[in-house]
């Protein structure tokens, strides 16, 4: 593991060539082509310097997103992350609205999920010879969440919720209009399909997490009022700027952010703590195999 701490970023490509090239890190960066013991990640990590701030870079659905939801190797992208030395991780995703009030455009700082997938595996210990249970009361780390709402006053042009609650679905399939009704009245604000596991992973990593919901429209709960003219390719082109204007304001957001973040670097959050009371079994009888395999997890407990 890097002992360089780092702020990670997870997200679309555009996003994070947007912030490597705000902070003049362009020229400086470098990709680190990792292997974990789950696989390889989405795309190599790219390191770069911004503005002083050391910060790591990772594409959720590869390079040129042709990664679908279902099969983004959450682990071995949350794995890349920790090895690169990050302590922090300010990830952002599209999602579809379930509030009136929550427009197209507008960010919301996440801060409870509803995990609905049933494809993919949501613990690195599945397989570990040992019984590990993080707590996971508060999906997001509330303090890395209380850094980005700090600095919403400052940025009165966009629309910044303060939390919502994120369902997250297997898809790739978009919701039934019953099922979209139903998650309304579960107390759900937000659907999206890729919020899980990679909260739960960055737990058991003991990286602090925070999301930043992407709203492109709302999700069918809410009748479409056709335009006159309007066909499903340009609904789909409204709806792809509406992810660009909601891109770059979670540019403008994470900007803002990200040297609040490093400011408290010396602090430990208690998410940098999670596993310390999590691993139940006998730390004697977990293999010494098992030990040396998840060493970059939990060597520090052992």
């Amino acid at each position: 593991m890097s002992t360089t701490p780092r702020i990670g970023i997870i997200g679309g490509s555009g996003l994070g060539n947007a912030l490597i090239a705000a902070g003049g890190g362009g020229e400086r960066a470098q990709t680190v082509d990792a292997d974990t013991p789950f696989g390889k990640p989405s795309a190599p990590v790219t390191l770069a310097d911004w503005n002083g701030v050391p910060i790591a870079f990772l594409p959720r659905h590869g390079i040129a997103h042709t990664i679908p939801p279902s099969g983004v190797p959450f682990r071995a992208n949350i794995w890349a992350l920790k090895a690169v030395g990050c302590q922090w991780i300010i990830a952002s995703g599209a999602v579809g609205s379930l509030r009136e009030n929550i427009a197209p455009q507008d960010l919301v700082l996440a801060d409870q999920v509803i995990d609905k997938t049933t494809r993919r595996v949501g613990t690195f210990f599945d397989d570990a010879g040992a019984a590990v249970h993080v707590e996971f009361a508060e999906p997001f780390c509330p303090r890395l969440r209380a850094i980005l709402q700090s600095v919403v006053d400052g940025l009165p042009a966009i629309k910044i919720h303060a939390a919502g609650t994120y369902v997250c679905m297997e898809g790739p399939t978009f919701s039934s209009r019953a099922e979209s009704l139903m998650h309304r009245k579960w107390g759900g604000d937000l659907i999206g399909m890729t919020a899980m596991p990679e909260a739960k992973l960055a737990r058991e990593a003991e990286i602090s997490y925070a999301l930043i919901a992407l709203v492109t429209d709302y999700d069918c709960w809410r009748p479409h009022v056709h335009k006159p003219g309007e066909t499903r390719q340009t609904l789909l082109a409204e709806i792809l700027g509406h992810m660009q204007h909601a891109t770059d304001h979670a540019l403008t957001l994470i900007q803002a952010a990200v040297p609040l973040v490093w400011a408290r670097r010396q602090e430990s959050f208690e998410i940098h703590r999670a596993l310390e009371l999590a691993i139940w079994t006998d730390k004697n009888k977990i293999s010494a195999a098992q030990k040396a395999r998840l060493a970059l997890l939990w060597a520090k407990y052992m």
